[in-house]
């Protein structure tokens, strides 16, 4: 009687620990977004300091960084540049659209010809979900986590605000340890990458 009564708490702790941990991983705190935006003063030159892998960066060595300029048809000009390694500046011009009006954290952006702006698919998610209130450091990314960037109006970033901007990513369920830093002031000198100090 004693051992099946041990077997059955057993059981049930297990279930219970299994149970737990099962809800741990389906519980993720939605992806929200700041409560507002005033695009003219996010307008300008931002800095990456890190992001999320991904493939349409993967030739980018350093020197990573985004001008956004407001146009006319309350559209935003998006040009990224970074620096590759035969020491040339990779440069990708796209357009970004407003989708939440309300507080303009939340755009579309698209570095697709303007011929196929009526497709959905070539529009992502650019959510803006970490932002100081002086406009000197950013963090975006997108509902899926697939994406994420950390960017700042000067090349660098100390490191305190680095990890709480982080700490405040993974609240949301964005992984740190996928986040590589990206060099800023970096050359290259003969297929050799040189970040100078």
């Amino acid at each position: 009687m004693h051992t099946v009564i041990s077997s059955t708490l057993a059981v049930i702790g297990l279930c219970l620990m299994l149970t737990a941990v099962a809800l741990g991983q389906v519980v993720k705190r939605e992806v929200t977004t700041v409560g507002s935006v005033d695009l003219s003063r996010y307008a300008g030159k931002w800095y990456e300091i890190g992001k999320y892998p991904n493939r349409f960066q993967k030739k980018c060595v350093g020197n990573t960084s985004a001008d956004y300029k407001l146009k006319p048809n309350g559209r935003i000009e998006v040009r990224n540049e970074c620096l590759l390694k035969d020491g040339k500046v990779d440069v990708a011009i796209g357009e970004a659209k407003i989708a939440d009006k309300t507080t303009n954290a939340k755009l579309k952006v698209r570095f697709a010809p303007g011929a196929l702006s009526f497709l959905p698919f070539v529009w992502g998610d650019y959510w803006i979900f970490d932002l100081d209130s002086d406009y000197k450091y950013v963090a975006v990314g997108e509902p899926k986590r697939e994406y994420f960037w950390i960017l700042s109006r000067t090349p660098t970033l100390d490191d305190a605000t680095y990890q709480a901007i982080l700490r405040r990513a993974e609240a949301m369920g964005f992984d740190p340890a996928k986040v590589e830093k990206t060099p800023q002031n970096a050359e290259v000198l003969k297929g050799t990458v040189i970040v100078k100090q």
